[in-house]
């Protein structure tokens, strides 16, 4: 059993978060045949009283779940209530463990722990965020591990994750289902009538299936991944579509969801505008957007390597991260709100409807700190099986270093409800006049460039902020006092001459 602590006088969230990983590595596999891996698990308790225990699965028998090991074999006789748990993998939502058995997330509620830290989400669609949902739908506090802390975990947990990606395909066994969206459920009035053999032979070749398309075997398969619902009359199977499985795969979505569509719009100088609607399945919708970009967006002759290329003016990745993040992540329950893609002579901005995903808030976007969770799993499970994105990415990387990699100004988050604003400024310059809150007046080019790189780091040092533009300590110093003054930047609560002052972008 894990030696008890003293009582902590600060609470600092990340400590615990690397005190599970760090049990999570001691995880134990399980002695089985049928070559089937188990998670790694790693989970922390803060007792009221600054208590603090550990667990990892398999520690005191085979198979135990880390917060099982925890709650009922070392605690069991303890009054846990108001106790804060870190545990590395989402706890198991209510019907995933055979009965009588409870799921983790169940077990939770019933400690009447009152906040959790959750590592990563578990991985199958039909479970993916329905362990958090009960915890939330329950009263207790979610948050998410950091980001970086979350690669720890995938890092570790890589076969594992893969077969359970791979068991997806399979019919759950959660009994209880938990619905995070009417979307999941059954479209009345519709059959597989309704669904498109183009964006089924597409779903089949890029995720590399050897099945046949509207055969049983695919409808099963279909049902397994929550793509469509059978059920049994006069002896034959009747195949009805889910919201999802429309959404994806119907041939004309926007008949059911008239907020599937992308609307994109582009107007240079005075000309005209140019509008294209997007009304296709969901899987289409990538290639034929990104088709488009590659028109509409102003090409150039590249000189950079031997042979000679046209290319656009801005690059096709970060936007299609974008596109295919709005896509994904949407609120789709939001009726009315489609996606918005707007071009023009100083912007490109991709307007998605809803919020971030809670416990994921505005501020972690903003700063693309955003912890990896799916709003929709089921769309992100048929994205990523394609190759179009990894398991719940939010682009947050390939955000951040849009300064290193394309020599431009990282994209701005803005909230203008419904909209999820992303904004891709052309130029430093042009990051001044779209960002409609003022908030870089009197400020420098210089300035702003140096706000845009602290934005992609954690903390920043005087010294660290002057080696990095090579420029005098002194000049440093102005510039980070400028950024100060203008509320674009805090410090860690140090003296301002103290060699441990240190700025983050303000939350």
């Amino acid at each position: 059993m894990a030696k008890k602590t003293a009582k902590v006088t600060k609470f600092d969230p990340r400590e615990y978060m690397i005190m599970a990983i760090a049990a999570m590595k001691k995880s134990i596999d399980e002695p089985r045949v049928d070559g089937k891996v188990s998670p790694k698990v790693g989970a922390v308790l803060v007792k009221p009283g600054g208590e603090v225990e550990n667990a990892f699965r398999g520690e005191l028998r085979h198979g135990d779940h880390a917060e099982f090991t925890l709650l009922e074999r070392k605690n069991r006789a303890n009054d846990l209530a108001g106790s804060i748990l870190f545990a590395t993998l989402e706890p198991c939502a209510p019907g995933a463990r055979r009965h009588p058995k409870l799921g983790c997330a169940e077990r939770i509620v019933n400690a009447r722990i009152k906040e959790v830290w959750v590592g990563i989400a578990d991985p199958d669609p039909d479970v993916d965020r329905k362990g958090i949902q009960y915890l939330k739908d329950h009263g207790i506090i979610v948050h998410m591990f950091d980001r970086d802390l979350q690669e720890q975990i995938n890092h570790a947990n890589k076969a594992f994750l893969k077969q359970a990606l791979e068991r997806a395909d399979g019919i759950t066994e959660i009994k209880k289902p938990i619905i995070l969206t009417p979307i999941e459920n059954v479209v009345p009035t519709i059959d597989k009538t309704w669904y498109s053999r183009d964006a089924i032979n597409l779903y089949i070749s890029k995720s590399k299936r050897k099945i046949k398309p509207f055969t049983p075997e695919f409808w099963h398969h279909f049902e397994a991944i929550g793509m469509v619902k059978i059920e049994i009359k006069s002896g034959k199977e009747i195949i009805n579509p889910t919201g999802f499985g429309i959404l994806l795969f119907g041939k004309e979505p926007r008949d059911q969801f008239p907020q599937a569509a992308v609307k994109a719009k582009v107007t240079y100088g005075s000309q005209k505008p140019s509008q294209e609607d997007f009304a296709m399945p969901l899987v289409l919708l990538p290639y034929a957007i990104e088709n488009w970009l590659n028109k509409v967006l102003h090409s150039k002759l590249s000189r950079d390597s031997f042979q000679r290329k046209t290319t656009t003016d801005y690059p096709i990745e970060p936007l299609r991260e974008a596109i295919i993040n709005a896509i994904v992540h949407r609120d789709y329950d939001i009726n009315g709100a489609k996606t918005y893609v707007e071009i023009d002579d100083e912007k490109i901005v991709i307007k998605s409807a809803g919020l971030p995903v809670e416990p994921i808030s505005l501020d972690d976007v903003k700063l693309f700190k955003a912890p990896s969770l799916s709003r929709n799993p089921k769309i992100t499970y048929i994205f990523n099986r394609m190759g179009l994105m990894e398991e719940s990415e939010l682009g947050m990387e390939t955000f951040r270093t849009m300064k290193q990699k394309h020599k431009l100004p990282s994209p701005e988050y803005v909230y203008n409800a419904p909209y999820l604003n992303l904004t891709f400024a052309r130029t430093t310059a042009d990051l001044r006049k779209v960002i409609s809150n003022h908030k870089f007046d009197g400020l420098t080019d210089s300035e702003i460039e140096g706000y845009e790189w602290i934005k992609t780091q954690d903390l920043v040092s005087p010294k660290d902020f002057a080696k990095q533009f090579n420029i005098t300590p002194r000049t440093a110093t102005r510039r980070l006092a400028n950024l100060f003054i203008a509320g674009l930047i805090d410090t860690n609560g140090e003296n301002i001459k103290s060699p441990k002052l240190k700025y983050s972008v303000k939350r």
